[in-house]
């Protein structure tokens, strides 16, 4: 099907909005000052294939990317041709080579870098950057750090920001995209490092943490009477080695604490300093947009720097003239015999006085044959009703379109096109990322 590029504007112009701002991404990849990019938004939406197209880009326009995803389904590695991602950077083979006009000749070629959070092995890197060897064992064999470290609520994003941080400080990479946690809420991600502050300054950590920083015999006392008073209720439920456990890990975890709130809040500054750059990725869909929206509205409230959203699997037709409703009444037209008749000749023949009421058993005359043409009639009545169904879904993701912009008319947008298949290779990141930083939409 033939391709008829489309300006963001001119759905808009059709239905009476003013058009959107135009999201341009290679201005904002080519900028030295944009140090991270973040990919955010609800799940199944196309974040990591966005946020591996984004990072390809901008490593082939000369930078030196990382693109970090927390993505478990492995697909960012496929796509690059990677066996398999883990928490240590990996080059990316494939993208040496300047590829022709991108920045022009005297572009020098970038690097991509790739890698895939790993939750505990970050957690654990964190004890033993943080700690002493001995007091690091002591913590790292604790069964209730394994607990925690595996799956506390609120850990992958906790560990995801940690791996942020620390990415950034090495100073290593001109850009790092990242790739956020597929969440069910996708503000978990800012959320976490106040989660785990009100988890560390919470009654229960406070009750543990006591003995050890009293010390000595008075805090062997209140740990008496703090175990004493926990046995009852929570020893009841949980199990006392459960809370022998807890009250170990949180002992040897003391001196730590102060230095996650420490790096959980540094962390949160980097987010909000003008280096960093906010993507929401969205599809058109009512659901979709909705979060869009709600993560758009947190982010002014965090101060956080927004710079546009990406329609992701925007549909399309090179017959948008053609309406639904016509669509369907030249099917229906063509599924009744004898209502649309496809040949001259045939007309000729059963309208000609001399074969109505002839006694002659010549052909015209003959019991109807099989039309020739019916096939041809149903397989084109079948297509006019594809039409209609995909014209009724481009109404559909216009309406929803329009009501985001209608509330968020000052956030920019770029369109990326339903692909008729999943991105499984470089070349396929390649086109993604030519849609993105087209400045318009192409439908097909």
């Amino acid at each position: 099907m033939s391709q008829e590029p489309q300006t963001a504007a001119d759905p808009d112009a059709r239905s009476g909005l003013s058009p959107a701002p135009t999201l341009h991404v290679d201005a904002l990849l080519d900028d030295p000052e944009t140090r991270i990019v973040v990919c955010c938004g609800s799940g199944g939406v196309g974040k990591t294939t966005t946020a591996a197209a984004l990072a390809l880009r901008a490593a082939e326009r000369g930078r030196k990317v990382v693109v970090l995803t927390i993505d478990p389904a492995k697909r960012l590695a496929q796509s690059m041709g990677i066996d398999s991602l883990d928490n240590v950077p990996r080059r990316v083979k494939g993208t040496e080579d300047r590829r022709e006009g991108a920045l022009g000749e005297s572009a020098e070629p970038g690097e991509l870098h790739a890698m895939m959070l790993d939750m505990k092995r970050t957690f654990d890197e964190v004890v033993e950057t943080h700690a002493d060897p001995e007091r690091a064992a002591q913590i790292l064999a604790n069964p209730f750090y394994q607990t925690v470290s595996g799956g506390f609520a609120g850990t992958q994003e906790y560990m995801a920001m940690e791996k942020l941080g620390q990415l950034r400080a090495r100073d290593e990479w001109d850009l790092i995209v990242v790739d956020t946690p597929p969440s069910r809420n996708a503000l978990d991600f800012l959320d976490a490092p106040k989660r785990l502050g009100s988890f560390l300054d919470g009654k229960l950590i406070r009750l543990l943490t006591a003995p050890a920083k009293l010390g000595g015999r008075a805090g062997m006392a209140f740990l008496n009477v703090g175990m004493s008073m926990m046995t009852g209720t929570l020893g009841k439920i949980l199990g006392g080695q459960f809370l022998k456990d807890a009250q170990t890990f949180i002992s040897a975890m003391d001196t730590t604490f102060g230095g996650f709130r420490t790096r959980a809040d540094a962390t949160f500054k980097l987010l909000q300093a003008p280096g960093t750059a906010f993507l929401v990725v969205a599809a058109p869909e009512r659901d979709a947009l909705r979060e869009a929206a709600y993560f758009i509205e947190r982010l002014a409230a965090e101060s956080m720097p927004l710079v546009g959203l990406v329609l992701n699997r925007v549909h399309g037709s090179g017959a948008t003239r053609l309406s639904a409703e016509r669509a369907l009444t030249a099917a229906e037209n063509l599924a009744e015999p004898g209502i649309v008749d496809q040949t001259d000749g045939n007309a000729d023949v059963r309208n000609s006085p001399e074969t109505h009421g002839s006694s002659d058993s010549g052909p015209a005359d003959a019991a109807p044959a099989a039309d020739p043409d019916r096939p041809v009639d149903e397989l084109t009545s079948s297509l006019l009703r594809l039409h209609a169904e995909r014209m009724r879904l481009l109404a559909r993701e216009q309406r929803t379109r329009d009501r985001f912009i209608s509330h968020h008319p000052e956030v920019a947008i770029v369109e990326v096109p339903a692909l008729p298949g999943d991105v499984h290779d470089l070349t396929g990141l390649r086109d993604i990322g030519d849609r993105l930083a087209a400045g318009h939409t192409e439908l097909s």
